[in-house]
């Protein structure tokens, strides 16, 4: 039976590669920063408890962080990297997390895992977006694109410059890696941009993931206010997972990166549809102007998550379902909170 280390395993986007790897008869060995991590998937995936080890790893950036994890696997999912804006010391809090840690598993897997075939690398939008375009009206971003961000921008701007820097940097580590190296592996990186949909981890609202933390925000009244615009592009988690999951196997993903990318939203879109399947908490809901933008979504940038769909079949979840299943949860666990 086919074994793969999956890293970062408690994560919002993890547990729901978890949940498909068991689904698609792997055996899994989990990467945590503790053991209480590990008790929580345990108890989580109780019915294939079997099928589950664990490795704590309490900091991926630290040496030889994944040499004794990499042992006796035939695959790994690298999705351990931050995602936050609480930024103290730009290198310290993200980008040596990102970078090292994307290194310290390819040199693992190279010196201590010849057998392993395949690593799917966690990527982001942010290693994809032109932050200094702006709107960038008529440009269509797809996987060719890069973020041109350069390392004096990232330590010295603000913190979103330096997480869009972080999974920059971390990402061409990696490719620079295997072009340098040429291992026994191939690499496959996902690129999503925000991420939405369903929790799998602990019911905790005071520690939400960056993504979904947006959307609560919106629902519990604690913001009273947001532009018409903001984040312009979304995926469902679910959509995310399955490409982790099927880039294992795929011919076509074998070095390759994917853009996966559900589609394009406003706030007012999604305060709009927020209310019109939530009507008891429509008042909560921030005000926004009505509409959309000025010119409608095209006055931005397209997005294009095709290649994704064409190699690895991915039918995207539309947006009004996505945000169902994650505000129908939010509300169960602010109901219990």
């Amino acid at each position: 039976m086919t074994k793969v280390l999956l890293t970062g395993a408690s994560g919002f986007i993890a547990m729901h590669v978890l949940q498909q790897l068991l689904a698609a008869g792997y055996t899994v060995k989990a990467t945590v920063r503790s053991q209480a991590k590990a008790d929580f998937i345990s108890k989580t995936f109780a019915a294939q408890a079997e099928k589950i080890e664990f490795s704590i790893v309490p900091d991926i950036a630290a040496p030889n962080a994944f040499d004794e994890a990499v042992v006796g696997v035939d695959m790994v999912v690298h999705t351990a990297s931050p995602f936050h804006f609480k930024v103290t010391d730009p290198v310290k809090d993200l980008l040596d997390p990102a970078m090292k840690g994307t290194l310290n598993i390819l040199n693992a897997i190279k010196t201590y895992a010849p057998q392993v075939t395949r690593l799917v690398l966690t990527s982001s939008f942010a290693a994809i977006v032109n932050a200094a375009e702006g709107a960038w009206p008529g440009h269509v971003y797809t996987e060719a694109d890069w973020n041109p961000v350069t390392w004096e921008e990232a330590t010295t701007t603000t913190p979103q410059t330096t997480y869009r820097a972080s999974k920059t940097f971390a990402e061409r580590s990696a490719w620079d890696f295997i072009e340098r190296e040429k291992p026994n592996f191939t690499l496959t990186t996902i690129n999503p941009p925000l991420v939405w949909g369903p929790m799998l981890h602990e019911a905790d609202l005071s520690s939400l993931n960056t993504s979904n933390n947006m959307v609560y925000n919106m629902i519990s009244g604690a913001t009273p206010e947001v532009p018409v615009g903001g984040q312009t592009s979304y995926v469902d988690v679910r959509n995310v997972a399955a490409a982790h999951v099927r880039a294992l196997t795929t011919p076509a993903a074998v070095n390759q990166r994917y853009f996966v990318v559900g589609g394009k939203y406003t706030n007012s879109q999604v305060i709009g549809l927020i209310g019109e399947l939530f009507p008891a908490i429509k008042d909560k809901l921030p005000k926004c102007p009505p509409g959309v933008l000025p010119a409608g979504l095209d006055a931005e940038f397209g997005v294009d998550g095709s290649k994704a769909t064409r190699d690895m079949g991915i039918e995207y979840v539309p947006l009004e379902k996505s945000l169902t299943d994650l505000v129908t949860q939010l509300l169960e666990w602010q109901a219990k909170a």
